[in-house]
């Protein structure tokens, strides 16, 4: 097999360049020539039409919700930005929230965008920025992780670990802030990390709601909710919980 990494991020949207704009605006992306591929730092967005209508949003806790975590250097700064910007709206009750140590420590704000896609703003305390973040000019460094959904941990799992992925780590998040950061009341909920060989950044992150529950609940294709994570060198699957990961046909880098 050919070495993986996770290319791109594909978000299907109603109008890719109100999309590419917004994004250019809210977070400093580069947005490519060809109008459908953005550069967050070193990792990439790709935009496409999306040929549904979005329906209800889903709630963090369904398999249909999926999001991209965006590094940022000075989580104040960032939030104020976003606030400035027209059309988002917030999924965190209370604005950015200090998680426990326990739960990693970061500072963290959810939230969509104009489509409806889920984002979140990431800021690592200062004495613990993982080394690849270190260093790094910019209010927004670029995507630490795509993050989804999961009815089953284990299950999922064994799904990536034969995709090459490796579980880097796990932990158990509860209490209240993780309830206003993600809108669920009482959650509990297994995030385990996962790399490809190399481990450059965005990784996969799992998300099982042991409380209240995981929704078991599919997306159609065209949806705006129906994001991808696209990786090289491998044929187009489905997960065991339905989210579709894509071969690399991405166009010359940004």
């Amino acid at each position: 097999m050919t070495a993986l990494r996770i290319a791109a991020i594909r978000l299907l949207c109603p109008d890719p360049a109100a999309t590419a704009a917004f994004y250019a605006a809210a977070f400093g992306a580069t947005v490519a020539s060809d109008g459908a591929r953005l550069a967050l730092g070193a990792q990439t967005i790709e935009l496409v039409p999306a040929s549904d209508p979005a329906a209800k949003f889903p709630p963090s806790n369904s398999t249909d919700f999926q999001h991209c975590a965006l590094v940022v250097s000075d989580m104040d700064a960032a939030y104020a930005h976003l606030c400035g910007m027209p059309s988002w709206t917030p999924i965190s009750r209370a604005g950015p929230e200090r998680l426990p140590a326990a739960s990693g420590g970061v500072s963290a704000f959810k939230f969509r965008d104009p489509d409806g896609h889920p984002l979140e703003l990431l800021a690592f305390p200062p004495d613990a920025v993982p080394p690849v973040w270190r260093g790094r000019s910019g209010l927004v460094l670029g995507i630490d992780h795509t993050a989804i959904t999961v009815a089953d941990t284990e299950r999922a799992v064994a799904f990536y670990v034969g995709l090459d992925f490796k579980v880097t780590s796990r932990s158990l998040n509860r209490g209240s802030e993780q309830a206003r950061l993600d809108a669920i009341d009482d959650p509990v909920v297994e995030v385990t990390s996962l790399t490809l060989p190399g481990g450059a950044p965005p990784h996969l992150e799992l998300l099982c709601y042991r409380a209240p529950g995981s929704i078991l609940r599919n997306c159609p294709d065209g949806s705006p909710f129906a994001t991808r994570i696209v990786l090289t060198g491998q044929t187009d699957r489905y997960d065991p919980d339905g989210h579709r990961i894509i071969t690399d046909i991405l166009g010359p880098k940004i």
